[in-house]
């Protein structure tokens, strides 16, 4: 072999030597890239795991509360709805009470609500047809009591039960209605105390 064909064969020795060191280097570059990114994917991974647990459960208890909330909206509109109806079967079992009954209650209504001077009070004709004998007057004694007077009025109203005083052209309504509604929130209180407490 030549001089020529030695240096030749040398270079291309040294030749396949530097690429074999270059593809040795550039593979282990590769296998260094490819750990470095499994480990990246592997922690990515926990990590979105980690947020995806934690996601479901804040959703889980944010299903939980709304689901609470939606229980006591329906038992607050349940129990609301019990007190309502038997407000109401109160004041219907008050109204159909029997006279004596009924008409002693008036003359108690009376004696907080007269006034101490001249007025009118005025009946529907249900009540003026089954009101007591004698009962007008005993009014008027509650009236005098508080140093008032008290007289029929010619005018009959339409109105379920109670009755209205009129003082100088103002009116005290004191209808079982009237009565009913300006304590509402204060029987609905006692109601619930006595149902659920």
């Amino acid at each position: 072999m030549s001089g020529l064909d030695q240096m030749m064969q040398r270079i291309a020795e040294n030749a396949q030597a530097q690429v074999s060191g270059i593809t040795a280097n550039a593979q282990a570059e590769a296998e260094r890239i490819l750990a470095e990114a499994e480990a990246e994917r592997t922690a990515r991974s926990a990590e979105i795991a980690e947020k995806s647990a934690r996601d479901a459960a804040a959703y889980r208890a944010r299903v939980a509360a709304s689901l609470e909330q939606q229980r006591r909206t329906a038992l607050l509109s349940a129990k609301q709805t019990l007190i309502a109806e038997l407000l109401e079967k109160s004041y219907e079992t008050l109204l159909d009470m029997p006279a004596d009954g009924y008409f002693a209650f008036l003359k108690k209504v009376l004696a907080r609500y007269v006034q101490p001077e001249k007025g009118e009070i005025c009946f529907s004709r249900r009540d003026l047809d089954r009101m007591p004998k004698g009962y007008l007057e005993e009014l008027q004694a509650i009236a005098a009591r508080q140093g008032g007077s008290l007289t029929l009025s010619g005018e009959q109203r339409t109105m379920d039960g109670g009755f209205i005083l009129i003082y100088g052209g103002i009116e005290e309504n004191c209808t079982i209605r009237a009565l009913f509604d300006a304590r509402r929130e204060t029987l609905q209180d006692q109601v619930h105390g006595l149902l659920f407490a």
